[in-house]
């Protein structure tokens, strides 16, 4: 690793961002946050040197250096093992190999499946082959078991050794007005149900040997290029003696070959979703079955997270955190320009810059009341690992961790009237954001697309899981009112990165970037977490989130 990057000093940047990046004008003022830092933390962490940044390579021994000497530079204490920045997270990550084949027969048809271009497969079991004969596919509607909502996709079917076959998002993702499921679940606002990640687990819990959900667009949030960029690669943490394994291939169907293989059991697809949104929908054996046939490279790794802190001077016990994900997706098959490196410039090397400016911040100011903690997790890409780890072995009791503020993909356009907010209406955190919005001039804004679940897909949900009131700024939440373009232009760049350069090698750091908006989203989290560093005040969940029954178990911790 060359010395200049790894030494990079924070406190030079200003003539290496762009002009714009560091424009001063009191108008976009972002207080002690300076987008022309966060722009050059970007350009390291995105570089080719650390090479996609994937999590158990040399990127990652190259980015835990990096960030470390970081924090070590502005006098954060480590939160990590033995004195260190880092927390050793033990993870198995898989890779399918090239050559394996995989199937459909119905009758006496036999329909092959081309890999990716009809279907997606990985594992993330710790296994050197994927074998599956003959296993009937089953579909399940969408597979929700939720008992509080009477509501019970399954119907006791046996799925022991079976395919299950899921519909993406929620039961009411597609409801008309008048359907009696209609609001059930959040109508367009995905609930967790309607997360890949609960259907692969709930299919597991059930014996399945293999889980695929039928990729729409709409109801995924994103496109079939983001499904097959992992290459079929994948990771999981690594599981205790005992623990429930998880399926043995899981995946995504595309449509059109979903709609052939109802055709072919003479249902029509359409038809079957609806009576799906349905409650009293019945599991369909579609009367095929599918073969598999992969070998999988599977290797044990040490990945990290990287955790510092401010002690706070009365309360240190009580911690308030700020968080992003240092991962991308390392280095994949060659794009057009031939570029292999997925930088992960935006998702989310610049919300890990974000975290360090709030760090650099928090440290020149007075010592905080309460412990602030600077999280910067391993695996989000891979299904928010890092901090599902951290949330099994915590450091800090979460009884008495006041909030966390997570990062994730800011954007890069420029000042912005507004913010957006993911997951409205979950705690009074949101009362506290909207405050600091005013102080800028700013006005919060709902997630226009509410249906992608961005609340469930980012690091904090592991925090949330443990009844912990949490924000997400995310700019993939939908358009943001800019100053330049207005919510027309926000809605376009949206739309634009999350088509061609969300996991992709385009997602590259940019001299022409404009980050004043970005940084006065982490101002935000500044003036918020500055606010709670030096009050008593325990912020909420909202009455009806599936949240505050777990907070309100460990109330009396807190008084």
């Amino acid at each position: 690793m060359k010395l200049a990057a790894f030494l990079l000093p924070l406190l030079a940047l200003a003539g290496c961002a762009s002009n714009r990046s560091a424009g001063t004008d009191a108008a976009f003022a972002s207080g002690p946050i300076d987008p022309a830092r966060m722009s050059i933390v970007t350009r390291t962490l995105a570089s080719d040197e650390f090479e996609g940044r994937g999590p158990g390579t040399d990127g990652e021994a190259k980015t835990i250096a990096y960030l470390s000497e970081q924090f070590r530079q502005l006098g954060l204490e480590p939160a990590g093992d033995d004195g260190s920045y880092a927390q050793r997270v033990p993870l198995v990550r898989t890779r399918l190999k090239p050559g394996g084949a995989v199937s459909i027969a119905k009758g006496n048809a036999r329909i092959p499946l081309a890999v990716p271009g009809d279907i997606y497969l990985s594992t993330v079991r710790e296994t050197d082959a994927a074998r599956i004969a003959g296993a009937p596919i089953v579909f399940v509607g969408y597979g929700v078991s939720a008992p509080e909502r009477q509501w019970d996709d399954f119907k006791g079917v046996d799925l022991a050794g079976k395919v299950a076959l899921f519909l993406v998002n929620d039961p009411d993702f597609e409801a008309a007005p008048g359907d009696p499921v209609a609001g059930r679940f959040g109508g367009k606002a995905m609930t967790y149900y309607g997360r890949w990640s609960y259907k692969f687990e709930e299919a597991a819990r059930r014996g399945a040997i293999a889980a695929l959900v039928v990729h729409e667009t709409e109801g995924a949030g994103y496109g079939w290029s983001t499904v097959e960029a992992p290459g079929g690669e994948n990771y999981n943490i690594m599981l205790s003696p005992g623990a429930q394994q998880p399926v043995l291939l899981q995946g995504w169907l595309q449509r059109p070959a979903a709609e052939d293989l109802f055709r072919r059991a003479g249902l029509d697809f359409e038809t079957v979703k609806r009576e799906a949104r349905t409650a009293a929908f019945r599991p369909i054996d579609l009367g095929a079955r599918l073969d598999a046939r992969f070998d999988v490279e599977a290797r044990r790794v040490e990945s990290h997270n990287v955790l510092a802190r401010i002690s706070g001077s009365k309360r240190p016990q009580e911690t308030i955190w700020f968080a992003g994900h240092w991962d991308a997706y390392g280095i994949g098959a060659p794009d057009a320009q031939g570029r292999t490196v997925r930088p992960g410039a935006l998702d989310d090397a610049l919300g890990i810059a974000g975290v360090l400016e709030l760090a650099r911040a928090f440290k020149a100011g007075p010592p905080p009341e309460r412990t602030l903690v600077f999280a910067a997790w391993t695996a989000e890409e891979r299904g928010l690992l890092g901090a599902e780890h951290y949330a099994a072995h915590p450091t800090f009791p979460f009884e008495t961790t006041v909030a966390n503020l997570t990062l994730d993909t800011l954007q890069p356009n420029g000042p912005a009237r507004d913010v957006v907010l993911i997951g409205a209406g979950q705690s009074d955190l949101e009362t506290r954001l909207a405050a600091a919005a005013r102080l800028q001039g700013r006005t919060l804004t709902p997630d226009a697309r509410p249906e992608r679940g961005l609340f469930y897909r980012a690091d904090h949900f592991a925090f949330a899981k443990r009844g912990v009131p949490v924000l997400l700024i995310m700019a993939l939440g939908g358009g943001v009112d800019l100053v330049e373009g207005g919510r027309e232009a926000g809605d376009r760049w949206v739309s634009e990165f999350t088509a061609h350069c969300y996991h992709q090698s385009c997602d590259a750091w940019s001299p022409d970037w404009d980050l004043r908006g970005a940084a006065q989203d982490v101002a935000l989290f500044y003036t918020l977490g500055r606010d709670l560093a030096f009050s008593r005040a325990w912020p909420e969940w909202k009455q009806g989130s599936e949240f505050a029954p777990l907070r309100a178990k460990s109330a009396a911790a807190r008084r």
